[in-house]
């Protein structure tokens, strides 16, 4: 058996696997900070569009 077949039987990662997984990890957390700041700064224009309707003069 060699060692990678044996690495695989035994369930270790190899450090090139792991370095994937971890590249995947801060690339869907990358994502998620993304997502919810663009969320809160467009829930902020529309409040701002809101606040400066009510407060405009007619």
């Amino acid at each position: 058996m060699t060692e990678k077949a044996a690495e695989k039987a035994t369930g270790k990662e190899t450090g090139e696997a792991h370095d994937s997984e971890r590249w995947k990890e801060r690339g869907v957390m990358l994502r998620v900070f993304v997502y919810v700041f663009a969320t809160h700064a467009f829930a902020g224009f529309v409040w701002l569009l809101f606040y400066v309707g009510q407060n405009a003069q007619k």
